[in-house]
């Protein structure tokens, strides 16, 4: 289960819960790169959301940064910015 609460106008609390155990990460989201992404057709937490789901299919919770902005997820998985933008636009 991946749980997002809003904390600020671009930072995101995310909880991911699976196998009896969960994370906590602390993600933040530049406006214009939301922008690029969804055209604004989804929230801001939704797009979060999304984005741990494709982590997830990649890495163990426990892999995923606790701390960092969501354009880095690019810079370890190139095809990120691809996939999420065709999934939301579709």
């Amino acid at each position: 289960m991946i749980k997002v609460e809003r904390k600020g106008e671009n930072e995101f609390l995310v909880v991911v819960e699976e196998g009896g155990s969960k994370t906590e990460h602390i993600v933040t989201l530049d406006q214009e790169y939301y922008e690029q992404l969804t055209g604004g057709k989804i929230t801001k937490e939704k797009l979060v959301e999304e984005s741990f789901k494709f982590l997830l299919e990649r890495e163990p919770k426990e892999s995923i940064l606790r701390r960092f902005n969501l354009k880095v997820i690019n810079r370890y998985f190139p095809e990120y910015e691809e996939t999420i933008s065709r999934k939301i636009r579709h």
